[in-house]
C-alpha cells in the first residue's frame, strides 16, 4: 500500500479531496501529509450553498503523531464568493472551521484534559499553553451550543469561592442529572437572572423547587424570573444547620467568658463537642458528652434547641410541618439565650421556604458535592487567570456537554 493511500484511510479523505504526498523529516521529527481538492462543485460552508470559487489559501492543521513523530496536514483550501455571506473558505472533512489541529487531534486533547491539567496536557504534546486553553474553549463553546431543550425540575443554587477575599461566582446546577447548568460571575441578583433569560416560558413552568441559601439576591432572581416562587423556593436544611451551629457556639462562647470571669471552671476543648453530630460519635465520645450535656450549662439548653430542629423535616403536612417549626421559633424566643433569639427571628423570616424544602423534600447537598468537586478542579489547575477561565474549566468537568468535535465518538 502507498503511503498516500495508507494517509487517505487514516485520515478517511474521500473525493474530491485526496492525498497528494507524504514527507518525513527525520531532522524535524515531523511527518507532512499534503491534501488537495480535485475539484468540483463548491458550496458556502455556513448556508450550504454552491458558490462560485475565489482563490486558494496554504492552511497547516497538527493531526496525530505517526511512530512518535509529529504529524502536520497541509492543503490549498478554496475560498467562495457566497452572496450572502461574502468570501469564505470552504469545509474540510478533517477540522472544525477556525481549528488550526484535526478533529482526531483535539478529541485526544479532550480526553487528555478529563484527567491533567493545561500545562500537564501542553507538555505531554508539544504544545504551547495557549493552544491547549483554545482546544478547551472550543469543546466548552460546542457542547453549550448542543444542549437543546433543557427540561431542569429540581436546582440547586449555591456560591463557591473563586479566590480569597469574599470573590465568589454563582453555581446553578440540576440536582436530577448531577451537571452544573449554569456559572455566573459574583453572586448578585443578575448573576442567577442570567440563567433564568436562557429559560424559556415552559421551562422556567417546569421547573418544581430552586434550593438555595437565604441570600437575598438568589431569592430576588428567583422571585422576579419564576412565577409563584414562593412555592417553589426552598431554603437548604444544611445552611438552617449552619445557623444553629453558629448560635450554640455563641452561647459557648459567651458562657465560657462568663464563667472565666466568675472564678468557674469552664469546660475546655468542648466546642467541636456541641457542633459534631452525635451518630458519629464512639462510645468514648458519647460518654464524655452525656456528662457534658447533663450540666447546667446554657449551652446545652442552646444544643438541646438544634437538635429538636434536626426532627422537624419529615413531615408530610404543610400545617403539622407549620406547627411543629413554629414550636422550635417559639422555644427560641423564650430561651433568653440572644444568639438563639437572633436567629429565631431569621428563620421565622423565611420559615415559608423552609417549609417548602420539607415538602417538597429537597436541600443542596447536590451543590455542595459539586462545590468539592470544583475545588479538586482548581486545585489540579493551581488557580485561574480569572473568571471566565474558571467557569470554562467547571463546565468542561462538570458540566455533563457533549465536547468532542462532529463525528468524533467519546
Amino acid at each position: 500500500m502507498r503511503d498516500t493511500q495508507l494517509y487517505s484511510q487514516i485520515l478517511g479523505i474521500a473525493k474530491p479531496w485526496k492525498v497528494t504526498g507524504v514527507q518525513v523529516s527525520l531532522v524535524d521529527d515531523e511527518v507532512e501529509v499534503a491534501v488537495a481538492h480535485g475539484g468540483g462543485q463548491l458550496v458556502c460552508r455556513q448556508c450550504g450553498k454552491p458558490c462560485p470559487g475565489y482563490d486558494k489559501r496554504v492552511r497547516r492543521w497538527r493531526h496525530l503523531d505517526t511512530c512518535q513523530l509529529k504529524t502536520v496536514l497541509e492543503a490549498d483550501v478554496p475560498r467562495v464568493q457566497c452572496p450572502e455571506h461574502g468570501v469564505v473558505t470552504i469545509r474540510v472533512p478533517w477540522a472544525e472551521p477556525g481549528s488550526g489541529f484535526t478533529a482526531l487531534f483535539e478529541a485526544l486533547v479532550i480526553n487528555w484534559l478529563k484527567v491533567a491539567s493545561i500545562s500537564a496536557v501542553a507538555d505531554r504534546l508539544r504544545l504551547s499553553w495557549n493552544a491547549v486553553d483554545g482546544i478547551l474553549q472550543r469543546a466548552v463553546k460546542r457542547g453549550l451550543s448542543r444542549r437543546a431543550g433543557l427540561a431542569p425540575r429540581k436546582l440547586s443554587v449555591d456560591e463557591t469561592a473563586y479566590r480569597k477575599g469574599h470573590d465568589y461566582i454563582t453555581v446553578v446546577t440540576d440536582q436530577e442529572q448531577g451537571v452544573v447548568l449554569h456559572v455566573a460571575e459574583n453572586r448578585e441578583t443578575h448573576s442567577l437572572g442570567e440563567f433564568y433569560e436562557l429559560l424559556s416560558e415552559a421551562q422556567k413552568s417546569g421547573i418544581e423547587s430552586v434550593c438555595m441559601d437565604m441570600w437575598p439576591a438568589y431569592i430576588r432572581a428567583t422571585r422576579d424570573a419564576l412565577a409563584d416562587a414562593d412555592h417553589r423556593i426552598a431554603f437548604d436544611r444544611f445552611h438552617v444547620a449552619q445557623y444553629l451551629g453558629k448560635a450554640v457556639d455563641q452561647v459557648r462562647r459567651q458562657e465560657h467568658r462568663r464563667l472565666l470571669g466568675q472564678g468557674r471552671c469552664a469546660p475546655e476543648g468542648s466546642k467541636y463537642q456541641w457542633l459534631r453530630n452525635r451518630s458519629t460519635m464512639d462510645w468514648h465520645q458519647q460518654r464524655g458528652f452525656t456528662a457534658l450535656r447533663k450540666a447546667s450549662l446554657k449551652t446545652a439548653r442552646a444544643w438541646a434547641i438544634k437538635e429538636f430542629a434536626t426532627r422537624l423535616w419529615g413531615y408530610q403536612s404543610r400545617t403539622w410541618a407549620h406547627k411543629g417549626w413554629q414550636r422550635l421559633l417559639n422555644w427560641m424566643a423564650r430561651s433568653r439565650l440572644k444568639p438563639m433569639q437572633q436567629t429565631a427571628k431569621t428563620l421565622k423570616k423565611h420559615l415559608w421556604g423552609i417549609l417548602n424544602a420539607v415538602l417538597l423534600g429537597v436541600d443542596n447537598s447536590h451543590a455542595e458535592s459539586m462545590n468539592s468537586r470544583i475545588k479538586t478542579v482548581k486545585v489540579r489547575a493551581r488557580g485561574f487567570r480569572n473568571k471566565q477561565r474558571f467557569r470554562n474549566a467547571i463546565y468542561f468537568h462538570l458540566g455533563g456537554l457533549q465536547l468532542y468535535p462532529d463525528g468524533i465518538k467519546g
